[in-house]
Order: C-alpha cells, then structure tokens, then sequence
C-alpha cells in the first residue's frame, strides 16, 4: 500500500491565492480515481527553499492524500504535469511513501 501526498501552492507566482475551484477541480479527480482523499487545509504548511545565494522562497502549501495499492508512474507523471499547468508551477512535488497498515 502506498500513501501519496500532493503539496499544491496557496498563491501564484504574484501572491495571489488561486481559485477555490482548482482544488475542487483537484478534489473530485483524485476521489474519483482512488476512492477517496485526505486533505490538509485549515492550517497550510509553509516551505522554504532557497532559489539562489541571495533569494529564499516561501510557499504556503496545501497537503492532498490518497492512497493506492500500486503505483501507476505514466499516469503520476501525466497527473504531475497536469496539476503543474492549472497551479502555473515549474514544479509540484508528488510523493509517495510505502505504507504498513497496523
């Protein structure tokens, strides 16, 4: 079993928080694939990551969950791409971790 984590930015590249409806949008593919989502909301986490000597960057971040009995890569990475192009981000970062249930 395997727990993938989406972390999706709050504000664009100017600082203006993205549409309620990209995460619904979001929401409702993910369900409909896996059955399911856990979404981390009410208190957005915050990175920080450095684009060059001079510059740090802060990112308030949206966490999804869903998890998954395999992990199907050319489905992710066309997914990844995808959510790149609605965010307008380089990069979003999906992760997945091997899980045990207890």
């Amino acid at each position: 079993m395997y727990l993938i984590q989406i972390l999706l930015p709050v504000y664009d590249n100017e600082g203006i928080q993205f549409a309620v409806a990209r995460y619904v949008e979001t929401r409702d593919e993910l369900v409909e694939r896996f059955g399911g989502l856990t979404t981390y909301t009410q208190a957005p986490a915050s990175g920080l990551w450095q684009e060059n000597q001079e510059r740090t960057v802060r990112d308030d971040l949206v966490i999804y969950e869903v998890m998954a009995g395999k992990i199907d890569s050319d489905w992710w990475a066309q997914y990844r791409a995808a959510l790149e192009a609605r965010f307008s981000q380089e990069k979003i970062v999906v992760r997945a971790h091997a899980i045990r249930m207890l």
